[in-house]
């Protein structure tokens, strides 16, 4: 946005040097990238944010002035002239949407004479970069620069039938716009249309067969208020770039449309002579006024000043809010139509601040309160991430779209409950994806394929799925295993192949440290374990069957892979810690190798040798797994490490030998172990 320094002064007495107007609106946030000398006037071109739009016309500039110097800001206001009987001309206005168009308003002004414009007003026009064409268009350009409302002004004589109508463009409908190209039209560009045929896009730029030349003697001025959205669609869809197009796709003020079009009109009155012939408009051009109360006090507290209440409401009052004392410290601000973006009290604390100005806010340090935090969703999440990845899973980001022939390669019923896209990009992306394990499989098989001996990897994402005619969406952690896992021993290097007990054994590590209690793994007939969490199923594990192996060409491999619903899994997370004190005395370490049957779980062993060893034992674990020629067909090879510790003497080999002979009793009697 470009603004002159002579321009402003027509709005704001400026007693500051260009410069310095230059460095205090920047430290105020509209940031002035240059500043440019034209003869005895200065350019200032203005970075405008995209929340901003009312900052994209001179009077909105000079609001801003106004309250950064203190002096008063000038307004103007015009009045509606009374229109003779004997020169109104039949004028039809219709608009086809109210949601397209919200508010439209013409004037007709008759024997008007279309001559070059005066010296000041090229000078102003160009210098912000706009051609001077004629009088006429050249005060709609004006009056955009300096009240930020788009205008347009049309050859009455070249409209059919006297008639306007808002809607949108038929189906290969085409439009020659002022800068001689022709567009090709559709149903979601918005145009303003005569009887006939369409006469210029909506908000972006007018036709040529109905523009403004020296030969035009009666024209009619349009103010509108368009959807910006619309407005934004068909400037991309044409490749078409206006002022205007660029106003309306942010938003304007929709109180200025009718003080816009009579800025206009008098200026057209004065410098093209003519008479007013003619008024319509069609819609509602107010807006809602929404009042926030501002404490003062909770305004000093977060900015950590002292600004007292008088200079909070002469900030509040330059800037166009409209204020109410409610109590001593209370304001109710009342948000004008020009300002839409602000909807918070912190947000009336940030126009202060800005205004007060942030040099004069001194730098404090923040109290630092200790306090118990409240972990939500994020903090689990990141939990969960660091303790795999010291687990040594490297994540993997996948894609939320796919394709039913992975779901269909994966196990997966594809014939009901998937959210489906209508219209996708690719045969990739036809479908939300209805579980995780799908997307792990095929990282997993492309890393295998690139030669990767071992792949551990893991995904936390959402997943999703059609319920009751809505879509579900669950938060879901996905793991997928697949080759050896290396570990040294007394003996050396040892390498055996990941299993279904490795994936067990990471889940229960990450379980533990979550702080959760009571789960569990439960068989299933078909090769597939769940993970039980009091009682209820959370997530499942898998040994992926030969068939789902070869379809994604994995050959000789073993892929085991788990599922868990973080939705479900986060009413079970305790991450408080508890601290103990080191022991004092030592502890007694005896263990006890057996074969057990493979059908026997071990977590019922592990119960019944700890309740049995109670109150002396203070840990029984499982240290070793083995199945080999040593143990029968059927069985598993097992060493259970019983550590004894009490916490107010050293135990010694009376008290120890005999319980640690009951416990083996009990293995052999209750669990038939064979001991070795």
């Amino acid at each position: 946005m470009k603004v002159t320094y002579s321009w402003l002064k027509k709005f704001v007495d400026i007693i500051i040097s260009p410069q310095e107007l230059a460095e205090k609106l920047t430290m105020s946030g509209l940031e002035v990238v240059s500043l440019e000398k034209r003869g005895e006037n200065f350019v200032l071109e203005i970075e405008i944010t995209s929340n901003r739009p009312d900052w994209l016309s001179v009077l909105g500039i000079a609001r801003e002035v106004s309250a950064i110097t203190g002096s008063k800001l000038k307004t103007i206001n015009f009045q509606e002239p009374k229109i003779k009987r004997k020169n109104l001309r039949p004028l039809k206005i219709s608009v086809a949407n109210k949601q397209d168009c919200s508010f439209y308003s013409a004037r007709i002004i008759s024997d008007v004479r279309v001559s070059p414009s005066p010296e000041w007003l090229k000078d102003r026009l160009e210098s912000l970069g706009c051609r001077s064409v004629n009088n006429i268009v050249d005060i709609t350009n004006y009056c955009l620069f300096e009240l930020g409302q788009p205008l347009h002004a049309f050859d009455l004589d070249k409209l059919s039938q006297n008639e306007i109508r808002v809607r949108r463009a038929n189906a290969n409908e085409k439009i020659i716009t002022i800068d001689g190209a022709t567009k090709l039209l559709g149903p979601e560009i918005l145009v303003i249309a005569d009887a006939h045929h369409p006469i210029a896009i909506a908000g972006i730029m007018g036709g040529k067969e109905t523009e403004v030349t020296f030969k035009t003697r009666n024209i009619l001025l349009e103010s509108a208020v368009f959807n910006p959205l619309l407005v934004r669609l068909a400037k991309q869809r044409l490749g078409l770039q206006s002022e205007s197009a660029y106003r309306f796709e942010r938003g304007v003020d929709s109180e200025a449309v009718r003080n816009a079009s009579l800025a206009a009109q008098e200026l057209i009155l004065k410098l093209a002579s003519g008479t007013p012939s003619g008024f319509r408009r069609l819609g509602v051009s107010k807006v809602t006024h929404p009042v926030i109360n501002l404490d003062v006090a909770y305004l000093n507290k977060l900015l950590g000043t002292a600004i007292p209440v008088f200079k909070v409401k002469q900030i509040l009052n330059r800037l166009g809010f409209h204020l109410k004392t409610k109590s001593r410290n209370i304001l109710a601000v009342k948000v004008p139509g020009f300002r839409q973006d602000l909807k918070l009290p912190v947000d009336l604390v940030e126009e202060v601040a800005r205004i007060y100005g942030y040099a004069q806010i001194s730098p404090t340090l923040p109290a630092v309160k200790p306090g118990r935090k409240v972990l939500d969703k994020r903090d689990v999440i990141g939990n969960i991430k660091n303790i795999l990845w010291g687990l040594g899973l490297d994540e993997v980001i996948t894609y939320s779209l796919v394709d039913r022939g992975l779901l269909n390669k994966s196990g997966i019923n594809t014939d009901a409950g998937l959210i489906e896209i209508l219209n996708p990009l690719s045969k990739e992306q036809e479908v939300l994806r209805p579980a995780l394990y799908p997307s792990l499989i095929r990282a997993l098989a492309y890393n295998l394929d690139q030669q990767q001996e071992r792949v551990s990897i893991f995904e936390v994402a959402n997943v999703f799925s059609g319920r009751l005619n809505a879509v579900a969406e669950d938060s879901l952690l996905g793991i997928a295993l697949c080759g050896d896992s290396a570990f040294f021993t007394k003996q050396g290097l040892v390498r055996e192949e990941i299993t279904l007990l490795h994936l067990k054994g990471i889940l229960e590590t990450l379980l533990n440290r979550l702080g959760v209690k009571g789960f569990d793994f439960l068989r299933q007939e078909d090769n597939k374990i769940n993970i039980i969490i009091n009682q209820k199923q959370v997530g499942f594990m898998l040994d992926l069957a030969p068939q789902t192996l070869g379809a994604f060409d994995i050959k000789n491999r073993q892929v085991v892979l788990a599922q868990v619903n973080l939705e479900q899994l986060s009413g079970s997370i305790n991450l408080e810690k508890k601290f103990l004190n080191i022991p004092k005395y030592p502890a007694i370490t005896r263990n006890i190798s057996f074969a057990i049957n493979e059908d026997i779980p071990v977590k019922g062993l592990l119960m019944a040798v700890e309740a049995k060893g109670a109150p002396l034992l203070a840990q029984a674990k499982i240290v070793d797994y083995y199945q080999g020629k040593q143990i029968p067909v059927g069985f598993k090879g097992l060493t259970l490490s019983c550590i004894y510790r009490v916490d107010d003497r050293t135990l010694t080999e009376g008290e120890i030998a005999p319980l640690h002979q009951d416990i083996c009793s009990l293995l052999e009697e209750r669990f038939g172990v064979k001991l070795r």
